[in-house]
């Protein structure tokens, strides 16, 4: 009986092969759409969740409460790993890791030529951390391994990348920034893509004393962003019973603080979604955008069922001889229910088998956009299998039972009569609630998209308080040797008629590595609550990056602080209204007489970090020991031929560094990947989504094309043109869109409102964006509907009512 279910349904599907490759391809690129979703947010939710104690492990936040609001931070001082093992001996393991990323490395390859690299992937750790995440290890013991100074354990990856060959890496030798050999005591298997903690360099916690670091390794007064401690809690302490032991810890370690911060502590299975702290290697993926994506993939799902169900309610009417004779011949109601719904299935079926086909072929395109690592063999995956099972009975069932319960609820004598005209509920057709389901949220998407390119655009466009044009930055090496060298450089480099400025400074007006810290204003009792943002730079700063003076001028070039330039919302958080009344008066930082000197000037505010975030207090002074940047201001003309000068002399005075430059427009354009990465995947869903429903209503102009061909030969004869035939076929679809945009606009509104509260400098959507929205939807429908009208137009009347 089922074999002939589907062998009925196969023969009815061959016979109307336009409705049946409508159908397929429509469902097919939704379902692929939606299974390459479920990839991402598969990918994305199983973020390190292979470490087996991973419902015990806690990294530990910095929670500061001050008048700029509430923040998180990742970023702990040195001592915390330390005295939490002193205080809390009941932790069953504690661990620290520094993030080291950019330094330089070398090693020496078998003719003895140095090689020289620079990686971001390297770790300062100790053996313990291995023994709160899993890791496999191939060679080396993990328990001895990072215990000595001087010892360094790599993947396999990179042990390949260094030596060639990842089995002769044991006891190599590696530099690290030109001064400390490492041996290679260990080799780790090649990480999984989905982890938030990248080690693929990790050198022994017990070589940072002959780091940068080691004059820091008590300082509890500062917290390094590239230091995260973590804690395994012990099966019977939770999460809440732990935050209140770390109150009176804080208040012991760090009591000058503990009034505006506090330690707790942050789930690992949370720390990939929370976007109010950062990550190592920068993936947070928040759970709002789990949950977009996933009503994304819903909604496109809907709208190629929906489809589905406007073709096959739209063909009922040339179906129903069919029924009828079915129903005469004896077929029972179930029957035909049972067989339509064959029909369906076969099509979803090779619908979702196309769509396999086509996730694979998009998978290299989505990897490169979001800079994921999704495996092409993701139909080997029992999850990826259970849902491509669960969207093959979803979509049968929702694409098929309503057409199948119309299709068999026929009148025989009516429909043997060829008395069916139509589907309708309540004097509305079914199908015209389901065109403006579809566009309603294709208009969702593409109000969407718009909404997130003009904020793009005004990133881009904003004015950011300082020139970035045509600037490039170009890393120091942070020896004492090569800072003596310096002064050569620049007056080197000043020399080609092709750069314009030249400046030292510790980062660049706009940059992810920030220094906070509070300072005493005008010989004051106390610290201010809030941090200032510390820029070390030299005197040619101001000039290279053209920042206004409201007051005052720059600090005199020098090699030490000397005087200090503070920004316009310093002054407003000291409550100074008048920029001159500050000239003159002292700011000290840290308590250190050296760091003790005179406000000389005060810029106008410029942008420090992305414009997610309001501008911050600033304190600039020169200080040559900070310095980690050159900045060279180009011409903007021959810029490449300056480069390659640049880098020539670069390469002379620091010999055995690596040259890496970076132009500063670009980089400020990084602080908004995420969005410009959310801006094509909108664009591609919005265009999905659009072309799916336009290619449901090309298939429902063909139908109705085909059930009005003797209305249209009537009316040709009685003299209606081209014109009026195209705007019959046309005028229901342009009503049906504009309703479906008075539901849609409102709904888009509200939930673009909420994602642009998330920046500080933000747009205000207009009218402008939803005329086009509007606008874009009705000329594509026009134009998909206006084809088959024309082609139904054309036709002439006389052949249309002799086949009538």
């Amino acid at each position: 009986m089922i074999k002939n279910y589907f062998k009925t349904a196969w023969r009815s599907l061959l016979r109307n092969k336009s409705y049946t490759i409508i159908n397929i391809t429509g469902l097919a690129i939704g379902i692929a759409a939606c299974l390459l979703i479920f990839l991402v947010i598969h990918f994305e939710t199983g973020f390190d969740t292979y470490h087996t104690k991973k419902d015990r492990i806690y990294r530990v936040l910095n929670k500061r409460t001050s008048s700029e609001g509430v923040k998180f931070r990742s970023g702990l001082p040195f001592p915390i790993e330390k005295d939490l093992r002193i205080d809390f001996p009941q932790l069953p393991l504690v661990t620290s890791v520094i993030n080291d990323d950019g330094k330089q490395l070398s090693v020496k390859d078998a003719a003895g030529q140095i090689k020289r690299f620079k990686e971001d992937d390297l770790y300062i750790t100790d053996a313990e951390f291995f023994n709160v995440f899993d890791f496999t290890w191939v060679t080396g013991n993990k328990k001895t391994a990072l215990t000595e100074p001087n010892t360094v354990v790599l993947t396999q990856r990179m042990a390949r990348k260094f030596f060639g060959n990842w089995e002769n890496a044991m006891g190599k030798t590696i530099t690290y920034e030109n001064k400390i050999d490492l041996k290679v005591t260990g080799i780790l298997q090649d990480l999984p893509v989905n982890t938030d903690l990248p080690v693929n360099i990790a050198i022994s916690y017990a070589t940072i004393k002959q780091t940068d670091y080691k004059n820091n390794l008590e300082d509890w007064g500062s917290n390094f962003g590239s230091h995260n401690c973590f804690v395994v809690l012990p099966a019977n302490v939770s999460e809440a019973q732990f935050n209140k032991q770390l109150v009176p810890f804080i208040k012991k370690h760090r009591p000058d603080e503990a009034k505006r911060e506090a330690f707790l502590l942050q789930p690992l299975t949370e720390m990939h979604f929370d976007t109010r702290t950062g990550l190592f290697n920068g993936q947070v993926f928040s759970k709002d955008m789990i949950r977009t994506l996933s009503l994304i993939g819903v909604f496109l799902l809907v709208i190629a069922c929906v489809n589905f169900i406007n073709l096959a309610t739209a063909q009922a009417v040339n179906r129903s001889k069919e029924v009828g004779i079915r129903k005469v011949l004896g077929s029972k109601r179930r029957q035909l229910i049972l067989q339509f719904l064959s029909e369906t299935f076969i099509i979803t079926l090779f619908s979702v088998l196309l769509a396999i086909a086509l996730s694979e072929a998009a998978l290299p395109a989505l990897n490169g956009l979001l800079e994921i690592g999704l495996s092409a063999g993701f139909v080997n995956d029992p999850v990826i299998i259970s849902f491509l099972v669960a969207v093959l009975i979803a979509v049968t069932l929702l694409s098929g039972v309503y057409p199948s319960m119309v299709l068999s609820g026929f009148n025989p004598i009516a429909a043997l009569k060829n008395k069916i005209t139509g589907v309708r509920s309540n004097g509305i057709t079914l199908r015209r609630a389901l065109v403006v389901v579809q566009f309603g949220i294709a208009q969702v998407l593409v109000i969407g998209t718009l909404v997130i390119i003009s904020q793009l655009n005004h990133f881009k466009n904003s004015p950011l308080g300082f020139d970035k044009d045509a600037v490039v930055t170009v890393s120091l090496p942070g020896d004492s040797i090569s800072r003596l060298r310096m002064a050569a450089l620049r007056n080197e480099i000043l020399q080609q008629p092709n750069v314009k400025s030249f400046s030292y400074s510790f980062t660049s007006p706009s940059d992810n590595t920030n220094w906070g810290t509070p300072i005493t204003y005008d010989n004051a009792a106390t610290e201010t609550e809030f941090r200032v943002n510390l820029k070390w730079a030299d005197a040619d700063y101001f000039k290279l990056y053209n920042l206004k003076f409201v007051a005052g001028g720059p600090y005199s070039q020098s090699d030490t602080v000397n005087a200090y330039v503070v920004n316009e919302t310093l002054l407003k958080n000291l409550g100074v209204t008048n920029p001159k009344d500050a000239i003159g008066k002292t700011i000290n930082i840290w308590g250190d007489k050296n760091l003790t000197q005179k406000i000389v000037g005060v810029v106008k505010d410029f942008n420090v970090t992305s414009l997610r975030e309001q501008i911050p207090p600033v304190v600039m002074g020169a200080w040559t020991g900070q310095y980690g940047i050159a900045n060279i201001k180009l011409s903007p003309t021959n810029m490449q031929p300056t480069l390659a000068i640049i880098e020539k002399l670069w390469t002379k005075t620091f010999p055995e560094n690596i040259y890496e430059h970076k132009f500063l427009d670009q980089k400020i354009e990084n602080f908004y990947r995420k969005e410009s990465q959310l801006s094509q995947l909108y664009k591609i869903f919005a265009g999905i989504a659009i072309f799916i429903s336009c290619l449901g209503l090309y298939g429902m102009v063909s139908f109705m094309a085909v059930q009005r061909t003797k209305e249209v030969g009537i009316r040709k004869t009685l003299g209606a043109s081209v014109a009026n035939i195209v705007y019959l076929f046309s005028r229901e679809f342009t009503i049906l869109i504009l309703i479906s945009f008075v539901i849609s606009a409102p709904v888009a509104w509200y939930f673009m409102q909420q994602w642009l509260q998330g920046f500080t400098y933000r747009i205000h959507p207009g009218a402008g964006i939803f005329a086009m929205a509007i606008a874009l939807s009705i000329i594509i429908a026009w134009v998909t509907v206006g084809y088959k009208a024309i082609k139904a137009a054309l036709v002439n009347p006389v052949k249309s009512l002799k086949s009538e």
